[in-house]
């Protein structure tokens, strides 16, 4: 099997490179497990998903004009290289689609690179699959006031996702250690990988 078409990464693997470049290699190219069932936020987070499947199968976002919508989407491109279940794929009246993701944490008035990274994903995946044109995306932030965020998508957010994948594709297929690593240190206190990166 050729390395090159069979590799695909997902939405999250992408986040977590942006959080630190290494998250990358160790587990990528290490095989060492963050042990994500044992981390609070990713628990609560997979069951206010599992919840807004069963809450809100019928709902639409009237507001913003939805007109249908499907739930837990598995999406994958071999272009693209990319893999993910999206929470939700939204349809609009003027034939274009939109990523709705859910999010267990208070929205803040900045909008984290990594949410919105993970949007971007979605976003081309949704254009290449279902052949729609997609110029935004929302964010659900669920934990105390419920609030629903709109990401409108630019021609460079594109093309920075596909680099960032770009890089993640050429750490794992080098099987190389990134030297760049987080500037900010405080990421390193609750990081899974500390104990074994220099």
């Amino acid at each position: 099997m050729d390395t090159e078409t069979s590799i695909m990464i997902t939405p999250t693997e992408i986040m977590e490179y942006l959080f630190c470049p290494r998250f990358t290699y160790f587990f990528n190219c290490l095989n060492i497990s963050q042990h994500e069932e044992m981390r609070f936020k990713v628990i609560k987070g997979r069951e206010i998903h599992n919840k807004k499947i069963i809450t809100n199968r019928d709902y639409l976002r009237k507001k913003i004009k939805t007109e249908s919508k499907e739930i837990s989407v598995y999406l994958a491109s071999q272009k693209i290289k990319v893999r993910g279940i999206v929470d939700e794929v939204l349809f609009f009246r003027d034939n274009t689609a939109s990523p709705l993701d859910y999010k267990y944490t208070d929205y803040k008035d900045y909008l984290f690179e990594t949410h919105k990274i993970q949007l971007i994903l979605y976003g081309m995946l949704i254009n290449e699959i279902y052949n729609k044109p997609v110029k935004k995306g929302y964010i659900c932030y669920v934990k105390n006031n419920p609030k629903l965020k709109e990401i409108i998508f630019s021609v460079n957010d594109f093309i920075f996702a596909k680099n960032i994948v770009n890089e993640i594709l050429d750490v794992i297929l080098k099987n190389y250690y990134p030297m760049k690593k987080t500037k900010n240190l405080n990421k390193c206190i609750d990081c899974c990988y500390k104990n074994i990166c220099d």
